[in-house]
């Protein structure tokens, strides 16, 4: 028998370099179960299949939890290393924000287990926003280690107030509410200084120029969800959002030719809150322009995920997943 000590004696396990990045997938899947939803309370699209993702979404969360508390048993000193990358760090969020998103899923069929996601989701969500945070201030960053995964941490407290509803008193969600919407403006006012007037992203980051449409889209949902109507400060949050999607698609020749990486699960979830925002938009004002763009960007989520996924199995099965980089 191996014991563990023999095990990470084994240069070739490729479970040493299982990257936190991998919740990206949950956020991704759950962001497309989020829209099939939608679609079926707003536009009559079939139950069945927005069911069939919804414990898909689920089953990915558990799998990947699984694998990376196996790492962090065996491979302590790996995990230490990506919560001091000052890029990786960012995507450990994405464990806590994965969470939120199976409350949302959950919130109108199981309410005791949604329920329990959010206050798992939330709590672990607002640790690492200013376990991030401090990272950032306590260590002497470069500009090129800023780019758009920077939002995830700090800008994912907006997706608290929209599984939170009726989970958590108004005051809790908007405190949630006001740090990512002000750290978004902070940071994109970073960001965009860094893309301008520095070097271009490496090519396995600049699947996450998408995050931009992310920010306005979820404070449009989160900004709905707390207010109950539209007004001028929502219509700002959704056209800035459907600003950043057409700006990333006609930038579509920076991404045609990358090779893959897991970074390409940044296209999904972003994809899929601007969808989400869009089928709101139709549902409050029942404007046939919002229903049928809110069934174009379905169908480009859809086929997006699909591509995504699809070489996702690709790379796994070719074992260039999970390899020191």
């Amino acid at each position: 028998m191996i014991n563990t000590e023999e095990i990470k004696s084994i240069p070739s396990n490729r479970l040493q370099f299982f990257p936190i990045m991998m919740f990206a997938i949950v956020m991704g899947f759950s962001g497309l179960t989020l829209v099939l939803k939608k679609l079926n309370e707003v536009l009559f699209f079939p139950q069945f299949i927005a069911s069939f993702f919804s414990f898909a979404t689920t089953v990915i969360f558990f799998v990947i939890v699984y694998f990376y508390f196996k790492k962090f048993v065996l491979y302590k000193e790996e995990v230490k290393k990506e919560l001091s990358h000052p890029i990786r760090i960012n995507f450990f969020a994405a464990s806590s924000i994965s969470m939120l998103l199976l409350s949302l899923i959950y919130k109108n069929s199981i309410v005791e287990l949604s329920n329990i996601f959010f206050i798992l989701g939330a709590s672990l969500h607002i640790f690492l926003t200013f376990y991030t945070m401090k990272f950032w201030i306590n260590n002497n960053l470069e500009v090129q280690h800023s780019n758009p995964a920077w939002f995830i941490p700090i800008v994912g407290n907006l997706i608290v107030p929209i599984a939170g509803a009726g989970f958590a008193g108004e005051t809790v969600l908007y405190f949630f509410f006001s740090i990512g919407i002000f750290f978004w403006i902070i940071l994109f006012a970073i960001i965009l200084n860094r893309v301008i007037f520095h070097k271009q992203f490496a090519p396995k980051f600049m699947p996450t120029l998408f995050i931009l449409i992310a920010p306005p889209a979820i404070g449009f949902l989160a900004y709905i969800k707390l207010e109950g109507h539209l007004d001028f400060f929502a219509h700002i949050l959704y056209s800035l959002g459907l600003f950043f999607t057409i700006l990333v698609f006609t930038m579509y020749k920076n991404y045609i030719n990358i090779k893959f990486f897991i970074s390409w699960w940044a296209f999904t979830f972003p994809m899929a809150a601007i969808t989400l925002a869009t089928l709101l938009m139709y549902e409050l004002t029942h404007n046939l322009i919002y229903a049928m763009l809110g069934y174009f960007l379905a169908l480009v989520t859809v086929i997006v995920v699909y591509k995504v996924a699809r070489e996702t199995i690709l790379h796994m099965r070719k074992k260039e997943i999970c390899i020191m980089e």
